[in-house]
């Protein structure tokens, strides 16, 4: 499985966990997602906002426009209470599915 395809598994969830401290820009969301994965997950800025969009839409986060002098503005995304509670759901299914992982290919799979 490539990096590519395991990214695209899990993107809603890393956005969903990163934004539950507080709201964040997705230009911002994108140097967290590779600082933090020690940049071995990177998205490109275009292809995480179409997702972004999309959680929105489903109303897992809330978007709103941000002016600061001397600065461009920004869209920042906060989670909603919905988003709240997915992020919880798709953390227990990640954890389910990780353990599940790890007995098939930890050191005790034979």
């Amino acid at each position: 499985m490539s990096s590519t395809d395991l990214k695209k598994g899990s993107a809603e969830l890393l956005i969903l966990s990163l934004l539950e401290r507080g709201p964040r820009h997705g230009y911002e969301l994108c140097k967290r997602i590779e600082s933090r994965s020690r940049g071995a997950v990177r998205f490109n800025v275009a292809s995480l906002y179409p997702l972004l969009y999309r959680l929105e839409k489903r109303g897992w986060l809330q978007g709103r426009w941000v002016e600061k002098a001397g600065q461009r503005r920004r869209r920042y995304y906060r989670l909603t209470t919905e988003g709240r509670t997915v992020l919880k759901a798709r953390r227990r299914s990640w954890s389910e599915f990780v353990a599940a992982v790890r007995r098939i290919v930890g050191p005790d799979y034979a």
